[in-house]
């Protein structure tokens, strides 16, 4: 664990705009195998009489599929950092091993194909009271999954929760839900509560509903509530004992300039 607020913000800062850094150099495939740069962008266009005849070979033309892929880029790349970063202040604020913060099962294949091996699944963060050694800690971990299963009516006793971590949630995606909910029974049938941390506020509340519904708890990133049993932000200082809003708002100046630097990047017409 870093030993000072800022050689903790500093870890911080690189876990978040470290995935974001790789979206920089984001390049279309244009329905190939491999990238395409200006210049093999300009000549497979410039090839085609119909794009040629129109202008769709043109740099500015580039330069916006490269922005289009880029920003899908950037949404995946700051889930990957805000996963990331999830798990370090678990790891760092309940004194928890990198073992401890993660959590995975097994699936056998359907059928008994000799061929056909079992699958590995994982979420992104768990948290087992059992492992937290600072008794108050434990103390509140406890009380909030506690409280969490009663809001949720589970029956089944739990001795921790596992996380799925997510930037944001806007899709109505059926194929993710579904393997959510079905990681949902598989954490329940190991004493786990499973819990959706959303980063931000943005959301499908259709989707939120359908989790709610499935024995997830689903957290988003609102401040000022004061309520750690929806809020991913109240959640991290009340129970877990990590402000993560005064980070940000400490480090809102350079986390926007890593971002600008992304930007401008993707959106160069070359």
């Amino acid at each position: 664990m870093a030993s000072s607020t800022e050689e903790r913000d500093r870890l911080y800062l690189e876990t978040l705009l470290a995935p974001l850094r790789t979206s920089a150099d984001y390049l279309p495939k244009m329905g190939g195998a491999d990238e395409v740069d200006l210049t093999g962008f300009t000549a497979l266009y410039g090839a085609d009489p119909l794009y040629h005849w129109m202008g769709f070979d043109s740099p500015l033309m580039f330069a916006a599929h490269k922005a289009a892929g880029g920003m899908t880029s950037i949404y995946r790349q700051l889930g990957i950092g805000c996963e990331r970063l999830f798990r370090q202040v678990l790891k760092d604020e309940l004194g928890l091993s990198e073992d401890q913060v993660k959590w995975s099962y097994e699936i056998l294949p359907e059928t008994e194909d000799d061929t056909k091996k079992a699958r590995i699944l994982s979420l992104d963060g768990r948290v087992e009271v059992g492992d937290i050694s600072d008794a108050d800690a434990s103390d509140r971990v406890a009380d909030w999954i506690e409280q969490q299963r009663a809001a949720l009516g589970i029956s089944v006793a739990l001795k921790g929760a596992v996380f799925e971590v997510r930037q944001g949630y806007k899709s109505a995606d059926s194929k993710r839900q579904n393997a959510d909910l079905a990681n949902a029974a598989q954490a329940l049938g190991h004493g786990y509560l499973p819990v959706l941390a959303i980063m931000s506020t943005q959301i499908n509340m259709v989707v939120r509903s359908r989790y709610l519904i499935g024995n997830w708890s689903v957290l988003l990133g609102t401040v000022g509530g004061h309520d750690p049993l929806h809020s991913t932000f109240d959640f991290l200082r009340d129970v877990v004992g990590y402000d993560i809003v005064g980070f940000f708002q400490r480090n809102t100046t350079e986390l926007r300039a890593g971002v600008e630097h992304v930007l401008r990047r993707l959106l160069e017409a070359k």
